[in-house]
């Protein structure tokens, strides 16, 4: 499948911040469903909890905390996870055929018996989701896919009390949230995120980019400066190697009989 997506047919999230209680049900959902082990954290003064995406963590709550004008707190949550970009990052620079891949129905997935564990992608996406087990292999949200085969919803979405994760057809999904006034986040960046917000805020305020794009810099790595350090190598290696035919052995043929020549003079 191509690493870009445009179907009428492609299904995503619409998380809407507004009804987030911060309960992280989905968190727990997500653990149970996937048989993923309990990530080992320490208090560090916040309720947040953990305080990163694991590679046993495929979605998780994040805390932001807001002071008024009159030093009053007021806490908002966002669900974090991958996004499932329509023009994803991670599979571009993939070197791997089949690691990173794209279902029918537009979600990122992943096979980590493919993996070559180059973190490519790790450098590639925008959003600092993909994450490396113990193994070295890619781990991250994958939407369950065996749930959407099986015609359910996301372990995540079926466990949220608020339905604040709503799982379906992205374009109806938009349409709704749009038709409602909704602040939308992800509608056409990257070619459309998989995972649409509706914030409550300018995107900064949850910690997520304005106008997210694929970093140059790892286009520039992968398809220019990491090729010319191949050939660079190979290159010295045919140097060496065309000396020691055309130079390299006459030289000391020529050296030898010089010797010899020396030695019957004395």
């Amino acid at each position: 499948m191509t690493d870009t997506i445009k179907t009428e047919n492609r299904k995503g999230f619409l998380v809407d911040t507004s009804r987030c209680i911060g309960c992280r049900s989905c968190q727990v959902a997500c653990k149970q469903w996937n048989k993923l082990d309990a990530d080992k954290t320490k208090n560090q003064g916040t309720f947040e909890n953990p305080r990163d995406l694991t590679p046993a963590l495929y979605n998780r709550i994040k805390f932001v905390e807001k002071a008024d004008d009159k030093g009053e707190m007021s806490w908002r949550f966002l669900n974090e996870r991958c996004m499932h970009c329509g023009d994803a990052g991670c599979m571009k620079v993939c070197p791997s055929p089949g690691a990173l891949y794209r279902t029918k129905d537009g979600i990122v997935a992943y096979n980590r018996d493919k993996c070559i564990s180059c973190k490519y992608c790790v450098s590639a996406c925008p959003f600092n989701i993909p994450r490396y087990d113990q193994d070295e292999k890619v781990s991250k949200c994958h939407l369950c896919l065996d749930r959407i085969g099986g015609g359910m919803a996301p372990a995540c979405a079926k466990a949220c009390p608020t339905e604040t994760l709503k799982f379906g057809s992205r374009s109806e999904l938009i349409a709704k949230a749009t038709a409602a006034k909704k602040t939308l986040y992800g509608v056409d960046d990257l070619n459309g995120l998989g995972v649409v917000y509706a914030l409550e805020g300018p995107p900064e305020q949850y910690g997520l980019t304005a106008n997210p794009s694929i970093p140059f810099s790892i286009f520039l790595w992968k398809d220019v400066i990491k090729p010319l350090g191949i050939l660079g190598f190979w290159g010295s290696i045919g140097a060496m190697l065309l000396h020691y035919v055309t130079i390299g052995p006459k030289r000391i043929e020529e050296e030898h009989e010089e010797g010899k020549e020396a030695g019957h003079d004395q």
